[in-house]
């Protein structure tokens, strides 16, 4: 997949293109079926099949302090699209010029002049230009004026309501993984490199993989069983903390992660981190013991949840069958 970052960097070889433009913030299962419907359109028109988006999301820009939580950071969002196929992503930078920008103007300027856009997918409530003033109907009469057609998705719907975005942070906020995952399409994750820390965790038998997150606006925030996916594939049950640390005055927001019975290196290392269930919510505690008797059993709920004996439990329990059976 190509990547755009901004018009500057247009040219030629992103010509012609059929088009879908919105946030794509966790490319939910509406995403999914906008593609699906720009990938057929474009393979009739011979177009490379694009998806334009923006870096920040304007609510971020507008109202950084009330924006809602994003779903995928940028290189998320960009190894989503990928994975569905997408030939070209380009990402606009939301700044006051482009908040300022006409309707008419990001149509003749951005999609036309710029990519050449011959067929232009939208969902059924897109808003665009400044002021929101843009919509399908303009977009239908620039399109006649232009020369490309537009054609709009239904709303996708999952038990009986809308998928969005803003339903399945709701569903994230209050733990319910199982309906986060039927409407994204796939479980949450979230990824990032594992970087160093100060190994405090390692001191009362907790090592833990910690990635350092961009942003204090999150969906998830509190302690989880998780699943970590390492760069060759395989797979390791643990316990996560999403927060701040207030037991050791953290000053960064970070995702640590213990996993059960490893003992590798990954420092440096890409890793995935799926979430299925929440166990409780960040505390802060009065003691480093007491921090430390809690993650133990919060190890002990997250092992059960993943189904994932303590080692030494195992040997244990073979031991007293074999006993047993002598």
């Amino acid at each position: 997949m190509k990547l755009i970052r901004d018009l500057h960097n247009l040219n030629a070889l992103h010509r012609p293109a059929v088009v879908s433009i919105g946030n794509y913030d966790g490319v939910h299962l509406g995403h999914c079926r906008l593609i699906h419907a720009l990938k057929k359109k474009a393979k009739a028109l011979g177009a490379q099949m694009t998806v334009l988006t923006f870096e920040p999301h304007p609510h971020e820009f507008f109202s950084p302090k009330n924006a809602p939580p994003r779903l995928m950071n940028w290189r998320e969002k960009m190894d989503a699209l990928c994975q569905q196929g997408v030939d070209q992503a380009m990402t606009l930078r939301f700044n006051d010029r482009l908040s300022q920008t006409s309707a008419e103007d990001f149509v003749e300027n951005l999609l036309v002049g710029g990519l050449g856009a011959q067929h232009i997918v939208i969902g059924d409530d897109f808003r665009f230009g400044r002021k929101r003033l843009g919509d399908v109907a303009l977009l239908t009469r620039l399109g006649r004026r232009f020369g490309f057609t537009v054609d709009t998705i239904d709303t996708c719907i999952v038990e009986g309501e809308r998928v969005s975005s803003t339903r399945i942070r709701e569903a994230l906020r209050v733990g319910d993984f199982p309906l986060a995952e039927r409407l994204l399409g796939h479980p949450f994750t979230m990824s990032g490199r594992i970087s160093h820390g100060d190994k405090r965790g390692r001191t009362i038998g907790f090592p833990t993989a910690n990635i350092v997150l961009r942003y204090e606006n999150l969906p998830v925030w509190g302690v989880y069983a998780v699943r970590l996916r390492v760069s060759d594939g395989r797979v390791f049950g643990g316990v996560a903390n999403v927060g701040s640390r207030p037991t050791v005055g953290g000053q960064k927001i970070l995702l640590e992660t213990h996993l059960f019975d490893f003992h590798e290196t990954i420092y440096g290392s890409r890793v995935i981190v799926e979430f299925v269930e929440k166990i409780r919510d960040e505390q802060k505690f009065d003691s480093f013991e007491r921090l430390r008797e809690q993650i133990d059993r919060d190890a002990q709920a997250a092992r059960v949840c993943l189904g994932v004996e303590r080692i030494s439990d195992t040997a244990s329990a073979t031991r007293s069958a074999k006993e047993t059976k002598v």
